[in-house]
């Protein structure tokens, strides 16, 4: 059977991914599942940038396919901010509530609220090749936070179609329509040919032939 690392820690994540993928033959594991790997900074300029990084210094590190993903929100109003520093907005080891409260001060009287979701999922061999998913969720911003459900910026995202935040809804409804939903069933869709080629770019282990007595 294959074996897919999921390049994070988050047990979350793994539980969805085995969840989605059960029935093909693959073997869901997470960093949690080998020795302590030196941590990967996300220091790209692009959710792309920093999906690859995280899922290529995976499969190098521990010489098995991998899969990362980077995602956050841009807003129309703030040239595409927070983008990458989506979870650090407010500073480095900011909270969700701090982030929240920072895009509310910096959105203060401004009338384009247009903001989306943005997801890159990346999935790498050691050699270093990649396949690229991605998935975009448009929305607004509102003025003050509404619903408890989500984390990050959902409280604050508003959903026209389902008229109302993604904070106000089940995880299973913002599933259907999110950037990471979205994305996430794209490689479900496709995960036979992903398969196929894992098995075309995975290196091969050739073997050794026997000096003479040595064996």
């Amino acid at each position: 059977m294959n074996i897919l690392v999921l390049a994070t820690r988050n047990k979350g994540k793994t539980r969805e991914m085995r969840d989605m993928l059960k029935g093909f033959p693959v073997e869901i594991k997470n960093l949690d599942d080998f020795g302590p790997i030196p941590e990967i900074e996300e220091d790209g300029d692009t959710f792309d940038d920093n999906a690859y990084k995280k899922a290529s210094f995976a499969a190098r590190v521990l010489g098995y396919p991998a899969m990362a993903d980077d995602s956050g929100l841009v807003v129309d109003a703030l040239d595409g901010k927070p983008g990458v520093h989506s979870a650090r907005f407010a500073g480095e080891n900011a909270t969700d509530q701090m982030n929240v409260a920072k895009l509310i001060e910096d959105m203060q009287d401004i009338e384009n609220r247009r903001a989306a979701f943005e997801c890159v999922i990346s999935i790498a061999v050691p050699t270093g090749a990649a396949l690229t998913y991605e998935g975009r969720c448009e929305g607004e911003l509102l003025e003050s936070p509404r619903g408890e459900n989500g984390f990050g910026y959902d409280p604050l995202f508003y959903y026209p179609d389902f008229g109302k935040t993604f904070a106000e809804v089940s995880m299973e409804e913002k599933s259907l329509v999110s950037h990471r939903g979205k994305a996430l069933q794209q490689v479900v869709e496709e995960f036979d040919k992903i398969l196929e080629w894992l098995d075309i770019n995975m290196p091969r282990i050739e073997p050794v032939a026997c000096q003479s007595g040595s064996c």
